[in-house]
């Protein structure tokens, strides 16, 4: 019988997937070593990247605002403007580190939809690519994920400042 081995999923099972406290709240301050450990990428004025520490694909990442909020209608316009323009960058740094074929990008809004976190919202940017939904996926249940969530940190982070130094989309011209 053919063994998968997945190590860094330990932590999970043993926990549980419970984590004490709010796990989006408890970040370190801005451009500490703490950064790297909590897999940090990237933050804006109200917002964070961060790397999923339990992926369903190589370059999973979250984007968070930092106010602790369930709802998408409790966040103030400059907090969903700024998560927005936080996403949109996200979305650039994994299309440019991965070249997936393709991304789901979403938000579980509350436990019955399906969001591990329901007290504080954020969006998923999971890249995807043609074939990934392989037979260990149907038949196994399970995901083969390459690249370990601290390497992901490690290849997203500078992507971010290239992406933040890119013209916005309007002024790209075709």
């Amino acid at each position: 019988m053919e063994r998968l081995w997945a190590p860094w999923r330990r932590e999970y099972v043993e926990k549980g997937g419970q984590e004490p406290g709010c796990i989006f709240c408890e970040l370190p301050a801005p451009g500490s070593e703490a950064d790297r450990e909590r897999l940090v990428v990237a933050r804006s004025d109200a917002s964070f990247v961060m790397v999923n520490k339990f992926p369903y694909t190589s370059g999973h990442v979250m984007v968070v605002p930092f106010r602790h909020a369930g709802a998408l209608e409790d966040l103030s316009r400059e907090e969903l403007a700024d998560l927005s323009l936080l996403l949109q960058r996200a979305v650039a740094a994994v299309r440019q580190g991965y070249r997936p074929d393709g991304m789901n990008v979403g938000m579980n809004l509350g436990r019955s939809a399906g969001a591990g976190v329901p007290e504080h919202l954020h969006w998923h940017v999971v890249p995807r690519w043609n074939g990934d939904t392989n037979f260990m996926t149907s038949v196994g249940g399970v995901r083969v994920v390459i690249e370990e969530p601290a390497r992901t940190r490690d290849r997203l982070q500078p992507l971010f400042t290239a992406v933040a130094n890119e013209a916005p989309a309007e002024s790209r011209s075709p």
